[in-house]
Formats: C-alpha cells, sequence, structure tokens
C-alpha cells in the first residue's frame, strides 16, 4: 500500500513542529561579528583559512556517503541473489 502526504508548512514552522530552537538572531550576531572582523583585517579571518575546515570535512563526509551508498548496493545485489537461487 502506497499513501502520500503533502504538507504546506514555513521553515519556521517545521521548526516549532519539530521543537527545534530558532537560531536565527544568534546566526545574524555570529554572521556581522565575522564581518567586522573580516573587514578590519584580522589575522585568521581571510575567506580561504575561515572556510577551509568546512571544504576537508565536506570532502570526507562525501567520501562516507559514497561507501555508504556502496555497501547497501552491494548487499541488495547479494540479497537478491541469493532469492534467485532459492527459486
Amino acid at each position: 500500500m502506497n499513501f502520500k502526504v503533502d504538507v504546506e508548512m514555513t521553515p519556521e514552522e517545521l521548526r516549532k513542529v519539530l521543537g527545534l530552537p530558532d537560531v536565527e538572531s544568534f546566526q545574524k550576531e555570529m554572521m556581522s561579528k565575522i564581518q567586522e572582523r573580516m573587514d578590519a583585517g584580522v589575522d585568521g579571518y581571510d575567506p580561504l583559512t575561515l572556510f577551509q575546515p568546512y571544504m576537508a570535512s565536506g570532502l570526507g563526509s562525501m567520501d562516507a556517503i559514497q561507501k555508504m551508498l556502496l555497501n547497501m548496493m552491494s548487499t541488495y545485489t547479494n540479497s537478491s541473489k541469493s532469492s534467485d537461487k532459492n527459486k
């Protein structure tokens, strides 16, 4: 049996339904502080240095996702082959 449910709600409404905290003001405050430091030329706040940790972890995450998908596909392939032998 398949069924489909469409729900229309804003991101704020979804956040409230899931019980997630509202971090919009915190995010704006942090981004303004980062912008001020970048504009002032404080050491360590150039764009490449600032975003380098996120870029490195992003590639690692992509590798983990690829491994997970490969594992899922090989498991499915192995289970379908064994079910074909049982027929």
